[in-house]
């Protein structure tokens, strides 16, 4: 029924997460009708992308196209001895918002799910071994999200670095500041009990 251009773009926009098929109708249409000046500087924007950027060979988290490590790997007031072990590099970007913490980062590009036939080859975990193994780390952040694969992945982390002798710990979990005890689920309430600390 429709044009193939336009079907091609509905095609390839329903592929990114949290697009469905009507969502991709209306950016595709959006884009048809739009300026030039949009559509150039979308397409211009995602060859950029593919050009420009590339993963630093130490952490694996991104950076600019022609530099091997990134900013934070050669930044040399950085604390090497601990590293914070995440899923993707948009959570490096959280924490960094954050300001807090001053150490490295591993990121693994997803998490262990043998539904969806991803495992430990499929990730950066080899290379996070390598780097502990190397010497220099004591401890090791595991900052994987609270979800069922995040918590499959932060337990087999830990049995692969235990016998290395690098300190395991886990982010805190718990309620989020400002929220009520009655919308809690029984998961977060569980966890926030069982982790509560001295005032």
């Amino acid at each position: 029924m429709l044009p193939s251009p336009i079907q091609n773009l509905i095609f390839a926009l329903e592929r990114l997460p949290g697009v469905g098929p009507k969502t991709a109708s209306r950016l595709a249409f959006y884009l048809l009708r739009a300026g030039e000046e949009i559509s150039s500087e979308l397409a211009e924007a995602l060859t950029e992308l593919k050009t420009k950027v590339v993963f630093c060979q130490v952490c694996f988290n991104i950076t600019s196209a022609g530099r091997e490590c990134c900013e934070i790997c050669e930044h040399p007031q950085r604390d090497g001895s601990v590293i914070c072990v995440v899923e993707e590099p948009l959570d490096v970007v959280a924490l960094e918002r954050v300001g807090a913490y001053q150490g490295k980062y591993h990121v693994l590009h997803g998490l262990l799910s043998p539904i969806e036939g991803i495992g430990p080859g499929d990730l950066k975990i080899a290379a996070l071994m390598e780097r502990v193994r190397s010497g220099g780390v004591g401890e090791v952040i595991l900052a994987t999200n609270p979800s069922v694969e995040g918590d499959a992945t932060a337990m087999y982390l830990q049995r692969q670095l235990q016998p290395l002798g690098v300190q395991v710990t886990r982010l805190a979990r718990g309620l989020p500041v400002g929220g009520d005890l009655e919308y809690a689920d029984q998961n977060t309430l569980l966890r926030a009990l069982t982790g509560r600390q001295e005032m």
